[in-house]
């Protein structure tokens, strides 16, 4: 590492993550952008300039982390769009069930980042804990944390006009003992 014996990137973590959290005004996004950003600073110390000023590198490193991030949660965004649009073609639920239906895609896009992505993981895709936990390099209590947020996120959609009952959520990929 280039700047290891003069420069020390880690009395930098404190200012970096302050300016992650100002960006992504989330604290669990700005740790997640910080870890990445030292990753990448680790990963292409040969580039720092000795010359130039390691705060204002890994300060730059944190803001393209956080660009990245921010242009990834949209094309996610726009590709669950166009999956909404083309899944409501295909599938004529009756007018009850699709307004369910897109109660439960408002609430699945209004989640986190990181609990719609574990979600969709361990949900859609079927992941184990270990392997979501492997593909978001997070340790399994957080995806088992995250899960645990989502699924109770999604659960709380309010009482249908009928019968005042609120519908349970089928869970998939796991166990829930709600």
């Amino acid at each position: 590492m280039a700047f290891r014996t003069k420069h020390n990137p880690i009395e930098h973590i404190p200012a970096m993550r302050r300016y992650a959290r100002a960006l992504s005004r989330d604290v669990d996004a700005a740790d997640d952008i910080v870890q990445d950003a030292l990753l990448s600073a680790y990963d292409r110390a040969e580039t720092f300039r000795t010359d130039g000023s390691l705060k204002g590198w890994l300060l730059a490193i944190v803001r393209n982390r956080f660009l990245d991030a921010t242009r990834r949660a949209k094309a996610d965004h726009e590709r669950h769009e166009r999956l909404a649009l083309l899944a409501a073609d295909h599938e004529r639920a009756a007018q009850e069930h699709q307004a369910y239906l897109a109660q439960v895609l408002a609430r699945f896009e209004a989640l986190p980042e990181t609990q719609r992505e574990t979600l969709h993981l361990i949900s859609v895709e079927g992941l184990s804990y270990r392997d979501a936990a492997a593909v978001l390099d997070v340790p399994v209590g957080t995806v088992m944390s995250r899960l645990s947020r989502a699924r109770a996120a999604l659960r709380s959609l309010e009482s249908d006009a009928e019968g005042g009952a609120v519908r349970a959520l089928r869970v998939v990929g796991g166990k829930d003992d709600v």
